[in-house]
Order: C-alpha cells, then structure tokens, then sequence
C-alpha cells in the first residue's frame, strides 16, 4: 500500500486537477476505503459547472463503494464490518447519540447533517480525502456503512444511492399502497429507480414523462423497468393521457426533474384530490411557470419536499440491486477514470453533442 492517494480536486468551476494526497494515519476509531467506484449524480455535474458551489478546493464524489482497507477495532465494530469488506459509503455520518441518530433519521443529526456530509468537504478539513474521486477515501469514526453482498460488480453496486433515493422518495414519503397510481416526472436514474421501488410496492399504475428526443430512449428504458405509460410532454398532455388510460389522475406524483421549472405545476395538475406529490427535484430558480396556488386549496394536495436518502432505503436498495429483478446491469452507462472525469461530467451536464448516458461512473 502507497502513502499517498491520486485524488481529483475540483479547485474552481470546470478546473479538475490530479494530486497525490497524503494518506492519513487511522487510529481504532477511524479508517479506509480503498474506492472501486464512484457514482454521478446531477449534484456532481452542478459541482463541475458552479451550479452549486462547493467549499473551496476539494474532493467531490458522494456515491462511493469500495472495500474496506483499514479499520480500527472500535471502528469496526461500530460499523458492522471487516477489514477486506465491500461496502457502499452513505453521503451523511452519524454520531449514533442525539435524538434524530437514535430514532434512525441520521441525515438530521445534530452534530453533522449535510455541512460535512462526504463529497461536500473541502480539503482543508483534514485529512483532505472526503471525495469518491480518489484511490482512497477516509473513513471517519462517525462515518455509516452499507455491506455490499459477495460478488456484486462495484460499478452496479454504485446505484445503492439513486435507488435508495427511489425507494425513499417514491414509496416510503408518499405511503405508496398497492394499487395507487403513480405518476413519476423525470426518466433520469432516479426516475427509473422511482419506478422500480413504486413497482415493488404494487403500484397499480405508473406513467413516467419526459421531455424531447433526449429523454426518449429513457422512456423506453422506463417500459422495461415497469412503467405502464409513457408521455414526452412536449408532445402530449401528460394529465390527458393518464386521465385516458386509467380514468382519473395520480394518488402519487413523484417529480425527480432538475431545472425544469414548469414541472412543478405539472406535478400538481396531476395529483387527485387529496393527492400525495414529492418533489425531490431542484428547479435552480424560484419561478414556477404555469403553478396555480389555488389547485392546493381546491384539491387538497399534500405537497411534500424529500431530502436525501436513510440507511433504511439504502439497505432495501442494496438487496433489491440484488435481487436482479430490474435490468440495472443494461442501463446505458459510461464509466471514467479520474483522468477521463472531466469529460464524463461535461457530458452529464449536457454539454457537447453526445448524449448523457443514465449512468456515469468514475472508476479510480
């Protein structure tokens, strides 16, 4: 084993730069992840272009699996886990004390929560390694880990975030019942992961949009991952067309769009009365074209806002990916190496002429 890490350091918008980075000494309570794989996720492209702004130089990538190099005794077993293991890294820690960890809401928890949540550090918080786009990622003592099974490829195993997102913000915020109708905004990784978990659930209906020829051979890929309909709302009316096929609107919308603000008036048009919506999309803007506040009141819609993913869903993720009941292995997919990662993220932001792929994967 080296005593340095090459490590991507995004140093300002669209400036990726290759360091070696110092490996830190571990003690009993902290370690190591050596990182097979690293997924992308919009949140990485809006990294990349100064969409969202990131904490001076650092490391970014939040989606890593890996196997387990260094664990000191007290760290394993406060993880469930050995050295030489596969294991997923959740973007949030968890000191396992204050009220939210113990009631097992560790994305709140008191002494973390999102302001040091992996991916989202700067380098000047020690040791540096906070980002899955690097050999090697540091484990800190707080840090919460997700067994990946014996056999599973690292770069699938990548989607335990996106489906675990699915899960969450399709079934376990909106109470998804057998039989609801479902209507999901966005054919993304996420809203493909959305129709699986909802599927699962025993949705009786789902219809996933999009919009224009890039989103089509997505909605196609959402038919074979379950969806009932498909509408690219740029040719037909989505409230139209699920109206036609089941004779009424949504008992669920979940709405994983980014950047399309219009979508968050769409989501509501098409909610039932007494209707659940998720948005866990972000629109990047506070205008919401076409939104008429009162089809709250009239409809009685409960709008519900999802953040982030638990352990829960990430577990179910995980033995759902395993289960191999969805082709997650055919997503269209590119990986990278950090070398490649610029590329790669200019792609995923839609810049260029080739088209995104699902699935972005940097392999260090």
């Amino acid at each position: 084993m080296t005593d340095s890490a090459r490590a991507l350091i995004l140093t300002a918008p669209r400036e990726l730069e290759v360091r070696a980075l110092p490996l830190p000494e571990t003690s009993d309570d902290d370690g190591l992840l050596r990182v097979e794989a690293c997924g992308l996720c919009g949140t990485d492209h809006e990294q990349y272009t100064g969409a969202l702004p990131g904490p001076g130089a650092f490391v970014p990538g939040h989606e890593s699996v890996g196997i387990v190099e260094r664990a000191g005794k007290n760290a394993a077993k406060r993880w469930g886990v050995a050295e030489g293991d596969r294991v997923a890294l959740d973007i949030f820690q968890s000191c396992r004390e204050c009220d939210r960890c113990v009631d097992g809401d560790y994305r709140g928890c008191r002494k973390h929560g999102l302001r040091d949540s992996y991916g989202f550090l700067g380098l000047g918080t020690p040791p540096g390694l906070w980002g899955g786009y690097a050999e090697y990622q540091y484990l800190a003592p707080d840090a919460v880990l997700h067994p990946i099974p014996d056999g599973m490829d690292p770069v699938l195993a990548t989607v335990f975030n996106p489906l675990g997102a699915g899960i969450r913000w399709g079934v376990g915020v909106p109470d998804t019942q057998p039989g609801d109708v479902v209507a999901i905004l966005g054919p993304g990784i996420r809203g493909l992961s959305a129709v699986a978990a909802v599927k699962e659930a025993g949705a009786g209906f789902v219809m996933v949009t999009g919009r224009g020829p890039s989103d089509a051979a997505r909605l196609d890929m959402a038919k074979q991952f379950g969806a009932d309909l498909v509408v690219d709302v740029a040719q037909a009316n989505p409230e139209t067309e699920l109206r036609k096929a089941t004779g009424n609107l949504a008992d669920v919308v979940v709405d994983v769009t980014a950047k399309a603000p219009a979508a968050f008036a769409q989501a509501i048009e098409l909610a039932r009365h007494a209707g659940r919506v998720v948005i866990a999309g972000t629109r990047g803007t506070p205008e919401a074209p076409g939104f008429a506040p009162d089809l709250l009141v009239f409809k009685e819609v409960h709008v519900i806002g999802a953040l982030g993913v638990d352990g829960a869903s990430y577990r179910a993720a995980i033995d759902l990916l395993a289960s191999g009941r969805y082709p997650f292995e055919e997503l269209p997919r590119r990986t990278a190496s950090l070398d490649g990662a610029a590329d790669l993220l200019r792609t995923m932001a839609g810049e260029g002429d080739e088209t995104p792929p699902i699935h972005g994967v940097i392999t260090p």
